[in-house]
This record gives C-alpha cells, structure tokens and sequence, in this order.
C-alpha cells in the first residue's frame, strides 16, 4: 500500500465529477477565488487602519483632553499633612 498511482486519481476525479457534476465544482472554484480575494482586500483594510490609527496616536498631545493637573508641587502626602483650616483642630 504505497502511494496512488496516476490511474488511482483519475478515477477517483472521475468519481467527484460524477457525483458533483462540473457546474457545481466550478461554482464551489469561483466562490473559492471570491472568498480568497475578499480576505486579501480585508487585511489590506486592516492594514491601512492600523497605520492610520499609529498615525494618529504620533499626533496627539502628551495628555488626553479632559484631564486636570494639579496644582504645582502638591502631592497627596503634603495635601493630607496640611491642617484643615474650617475645621478646629482636636
């Protein structure tokens, strides 16, 4: 039980083309060839979105919109260190 010979896969062609007939394979063929060219045109897409989000995210500033600094040289350790001044202390 080596490999099939070239007779063994000639029938078995004519056997797929028997039971499929040759409309339905080139069919099942062209659907192939859709599907192939529909998923290199989506990576392409993919591709170009990345970029121009990479692009995109090179151009905005350091920080995002809507965030707030705080005053200059305050930290939470010198905030919490300062008496409140409404309130008497105990």
């Amino acid at each position: 039980m080596g490999s099939f010979s070239i007779w063994h896969w000639l029938v078995v062609l004519l056997v797929i083309l028997l039971l499929f007939g040759s409309g339905k394979i080139s069919g099942l063929m062209g659907d192939l060839a859709k599907g192939i060219k529909s998923f290199k045109q989506n990576i392409k897409e993919e591709e170009k979105d990345a970029s121009m989000a990479a692009d995109a995210a090179s151009q905005t500033p350091a920080t995002p919109a809507g965030n707030l600094s705080g005053p200059q040289g305050a930290t939470a350790s010198t905030a919490q260190a300062q008496p409140n001044p409404t309130r008497p202390a105990a």
